[in-house]
């Protein structure tokens, strides 16, 4: 039977807060990023990954997204994968919505890091990564725009792969 997680109380659909006080704009230098998680699946082929094998998902998952190339990111997540997107209003729930949503996703040059993170490692098998990050948006002209978004990946090793089976992601709403 398939695992599911409902994830997100209180999200807001990042269509209806894109560019409030969550965006800013400068130019700066894209900041660089580790780019190998494959130690993390080697390691957790026998038994209950660690908190830092978790975390490593996520440079994996942000290393295929500075490629640029949705369809290596799209190979990060399960075949029935549920993704809440950031910048868009619609929920993708199969491979073409996560290629077509990450198409124009990339097309902004998009890089993250996580500025909080709470990972709890549920079993040898599924493991949830919580918490924040900014995106950082590369135009062609060096412009940078930034926006701070809360996060949920959640985990399901497949067949010895760890693959997301559900990822949330919305813009940080402005304090109150």
């Amino acid at each position: 039977m398939k695992k599911i997680w409902v994830i997100g109380a209180g999200a807001v659909l990042a269509a209806a807060a894109f560019g409030g006080p969550a965006v800013a704009t400068a130019v700066a230098a894209a900041p660089q990023h580790a780019q190998s998680a494959s130690h993390a699946q080697a390691a957790t082929q026998h038994g209950t990954p660690t908190k830092a094998e978790i975390s490593a998902l996520f440079d994996r998952w942000n290393a295929a997204v500075e490629t640029g190339d949705p369809e290596e990111v799209a190979d990060l997540y399960a075949p029935d994968a549920v993704l809440l997107p950031t910048l868009s209003p619609v929920v993708r729930t199969d491979r073409a919505g996560l290629v077509d949503y990450f198409e124009h996703f990339l097309a902004k040059n998009p890089s993250g890091e996580r500025t909080q993170s709470v990972i709890e490692v549920l079993d040898k098998n599924t493991a949830i990564d919580t918490g924040l990050y900014t995106f950082t948006f590369t135009a062609d002209d060096g412009t940078q725009t930034f926006a701070d978004a809360r996060y949920t990946f959640v985990y399901e090793k497949v067949h010895g792969e760890w693959l997301i089976i559900n990822h949330h992601s919305s813009l940080l709403p402005a304090a109150s």
